[in-house]
């Protein structure tokens, strides 16, 4: 059987026994799983070397660049998973917003949604509109082997964000007037938004990812009322989508350490934690029945050996009582960290927690 014949509720058979999916089914694993959030980058020689002159939306299209992409990093540093190399406004693309990634900006949408009417451009995805996903992931999947792979998403209120601002921004101001002048309008741009993101993460389990996470970048901004009454319940549409498909569901976003909780009641079996917070304190917060992932501080890789492996230590220390954990940085790789630094993380992290 193919990985696109995959009945619903039985995950990919030669991953299942995998120390990144056990520890994110909160079952016991021959040592603490490491990936890294952005580890298919711009931190490796080999990959700005593959993307030479190549716009980044262009290089998420091509079936071999994206395959190269992601074996990179499980190549060189004998990360636990793979994470599919795309961006997270693919899928907008893909059904006609006229964006672009600009260098050193991000994604910049050309017309932004602010009114009803803006709503008729957003449509259903069809497999077809990202036929190159499928076709990169079984590519993937063939060369990756035992190695999972990790399929993404961004999540509605971050899609959202990019729309309504038209690029990256710093206040939300745009967003959080829509989200508080006209909550119905805001509710149908969300729901669009969590169907168009679950028909995406669709696509990536039936061609044979093994687990998906849906990345809130920008979710911080929000306070816990209105992530619980604006945000929760789309997320848990996206989540609720997928779930018979019998793959981890991680969630993650940067600044929410207040979001926790929520974040993980919206539907996630993984929760994914910035730095900010200690996983000890972090599991309380999110409570029984999750599995946790992180959490590093991106920074301290920039330190001598010696003060990573202390600060490796302590998140060690702080996950020693989790039901499950996936060690991660708590945000993603810096372009300019030393990519040997990464692969002595990896080996450190297995051999401190070998059983």
């Amino acid at each position: 059987m193919s990985a696109n014949d995959r009945p619903v509720g039985q995950p990919n058979s030669t991953t299942h026994d995998s120390a990144f999916l056990k520890a994110c089914r909160r079952e016991a694993v021959p040592h603490t799983p490491v990936w890294f959030m952005r580890q298919a980058g711009r931190s490796l020689p080999e990959y700005l070397k593959v993307r030479e002159g190549i716009p980044m939306l262009e290089s998420c299209m091509r079936p071999d660049l994206v395959t190269e992409i992601t074996l990179q990093p499980v190549r060189r540093h004998k990360v636990d998973a793979a994470i599919y190399f795309s961006d997270i406004v693919v899928p907008l693309k893909a059904i006609g917003i006229d964006l672009d990634i600009k260098p050193g900006v991000g994604p910049v949408v050309a017309d932004p949604i602010r009114t009803r009417a803006d709503l008729a451009r957003l449509r259903d995805l069809t497999p077809d509109d990202v036929h190159y996903v499928t076709e990169a992931i079984g590519m993937l999947t063939g060369e990756l082997g035992a190695t999972p792979l990790i399929g993404f998403a961004g999540a509605p209120f971050t899609l959202a964000s990019y729309l309504v601002e038209g690029g990256p921004s710093r206040n939300h101001e745009n967003t959080k007037a829509m989200m508080y002048g006209d909550p119905e309008l805001w509710a149908d741009l969300l729901d669009r938004l969590a169907e168009i993101t679950a028909a995406f993460l669709k696509v990536q389990i039936e061609a044979g990812a093994s687990a998906v996470q849906l990345f809130d970048s920008w979710v911080g901004a929000l306070a816990p009322a209105d992530y619980r009454r604006s945000i929760l319940p789309a997320s848990a549409k996206v989540f609720e989508a997928v779930a018979g498909y019998g793959v981890p569901r991680i969630h993650f976003g940067v600044g929410t350490g207040e979001l926790l909780g929520l974040m993980g009641e919206a539907g996630a079996d993984v929760v994914g934690v910035d730095w900010r917070v200690p996983l000890d304190e972090a599991a309380r917060r999110v409570g029984p029945g999750k599995a946790l992932q992180g959490n590093l501080d991106p920074a301290v890789l920039f330190a001598p050996t010696a003060a990573v492996e202390a600060k490796t230590r302590e998140v060690l220390d702080a996950a020693a009582g989790l039901e499950g954990h996936v060690f991660n940085l708590g945000h993603g790789v810096l372009p300019s960290m030393d990519p040997d630094a990464l692969t002595r993380l990896v080996a450190y992290v297995h051999e401190q927690t070998a059983q």
